[in-house]
């Protein structure tokens, strides 16, 4: 059964309003009311409100389901053009033409077309060994809720873990470097002694 809604005297040109009604038609009435209200048209907001109509004249009128209507079609006629004009240079007038337009939504009721979707979607199928069955599943509860509390002296201790010994320097350095400081300590040593001997040299020749 066909129902229809219009709107006449709509303050926008035919041109803009068909570039909407082009991509709604054979669409269902909801899938169209959300359509136009992502549009960025500012003709979608009066196609929206058209099929609202037709939506409610069938609901209420002829007692059709809401869920089932699809909108067969949308057509879009030129209403009176009102003329204005714009003074121009050497006294011209400009002509301007605020365009009109009548807009016709016509809604149909096809049961079974539109898709609706499950009050609850299906689960994913889980594997049989980890889903218990509801037995084993309040035997495990009873179990739990009858044992004992644990205490200190029932829960395991933790082997204590052996300390790690300091990194030492390597023996041949440590050596290397003692080594070195007696050489330096010997031959201060022996500047000493020879510093000694030429100032004694040096007064037995005065």
């Amino acid at each position: 059964m066909e129902v229809q809604a219009k709107a006449k005297w709509v303050r926008t040109s035919p041109r803009k309003v068909r570039l909407v009604a082009r991509t709604l038609r054979d669409l269902p009435v909801s899938e169209a009311l959300v359509a136009c209200s992502f549009m960025p048209k500012a003709a979608a907001r009066d196609v929206a409100k058209v099929i609202r109509s037709a939506q409610a004249n069938a609901e209420n009128n002829f007692n059709l389901v809401k869920d089932d209507l699809v909108i067969k079609d949308i057509r879009v006629e030129p209403g009176p053009m009102l003329k204005r004009g714009q003074p121009r240079a050497m006294g011209r007038l400009f002509s301007i033409f605020k365009r009109t337009s009548h807009i016709t939504a016509i809604v149909e009721d096809r049961p079974g077309v539109v898709k609706r979707r499950s009050a609850a979607l299906p689960r994913a199928p889980q594997p049989a060994a980890s889903r218990p069955t509801p037995a084993a599943a309040a035997a495990a509860r009873t179990a739990a809720a009858l044992a004992p509390a644990t205490t200190e002296s029932d829960e395991p201790v933790a082997p204590a873990r052996p300390k790690r010994a300091k990194a030492q320097p390597a023996p041949s350095a440590s050596k290397a470097l003692t080594e070195g400081k007696k050489t330096e300590a010997k031959k201060t040593q022996a500047k000493k002694k020879d510093d000694g001997k030429k100032d004694t040299k040096e007064k037995k020749s005065k």
